[in-house]
């Protein structure tokens, strides 16, 4: 093959991962958030320092879900975008022994990237949620309040789902000596889910804390060590799992849910437009 061939196939690749990224992170991230929303409104509200019976209870759990239906498609599209991207380009150049720090670096890239659109939409989201009416004080620095934290929390929950779950998917495929159906691929996604859930709730929690903080707050209020010994004094060990049943019920479901539409998202897309296979 000519280097014009190779570069020629390399572009196709790169646009194929693009368009394949696009319509089924899109398609997942939407499916998921829409259906699971209930549940990611009891969480933040567990979670709030105000209490959940005075941030609506069990009232109003689609409350802010506007953003949410604007936001998902894009920011689920540019993790995967980001993430099989970086794949696509670094696995044929390493051995297969070091695939796994590649999707952990892959991740945390990708959530880099995505938490640039994540970031307003939770603060809008979450604000909401809790029935925080201040749509004049969301100027930019209050929209991307968090972004840091939530950067620190996505990336070690990506750093143990996707590695998790590609090392599942290759398990399963070893045990059944075939490629994987996306329901196979559904259930490893939310086995892996449930474990990263579980192990950064304290970060979720802080995460949630900053995002609704007053705005008079300074900076160093909302550091990450401070929130965390702030809840800690507050309400204990018990505090920094607040929220735990439903975020793990809701990315258990949510794992399963999203893996499995990702992957049919992959296969329907390359049904639709047979040139990307």
């Amino acid at each position: 093959m000519t280097q014009s061939e190779k570069g020629k196939e390399k572009g196709t690749s790169v646009r194929n991962v693009f368009i394949t990224s696009l319509i089924a992170g899109g398609a997942a991230g939407t499916f998921v958030d829409v259906a699971l929303y209930p549940l990611d409104t009891l969480k933040t509200r567990l979670q709030s320092a105000q209490g959940f019976l005075k941030t609506g209870g069990f009232t109003g759990l689609y409350k802010g879900i506007l953003p949410v239906i604007v936001g998902s498609a894009p920011t689920a599209a540019l993790f995967f975008l980001t993430y099989e991207e970086i794949k696509t380009i670094m696995q044929p150049r390493i051995s297969a022994d070091y695939y796994t720090p590649l999707h952990m670096g892959a991740a945390t890239v990708g959530e880099m990237v995505a938490c640039l659109l994540r970031v307003p939409v939770e603060v809008m989201k979450q604000r909401k949620q809790a029935q925080i009416c201040d749509k004049k004080s969301l100027d930019l620095r209050i929209l991307y309040r968090g972004y840091w934290t939530t950067v620190l929390r996505d990336s070690p929950f990506s750093i143990v789902q996707f590695p998790l779950w590609e090392y599942l998917k290759k398990s399963c495929s070893f045990y059944v000596e075939r490629e994987i159906y996306p329901v196979e691929s559904a259930i490893c996604g939310a086995i892996a889910g449930s474990i990263s859930a579980a192990v950064t709730t304290p970060l979720d929690v802080v995460k949630t804390r900053i995002m609704l903080a007053n705005r008079t707050l300074l900076s160093s209020e909302l550091r990450i060590l401070n929130v965390l010994h702030e809840v800690y004094l507050q309400k204990g060990f018990r505090g920094l799992f607040a929220g735990f049943a439903p975020r793990v019920m809701w990315i258990t479901l949510g794992g399963f849910i999203f893996f499995g539409v990702y992957e049919e998202a992959k296969v329907l897309t390359h049904t639709v437009f047979p040139m990307l296979k």
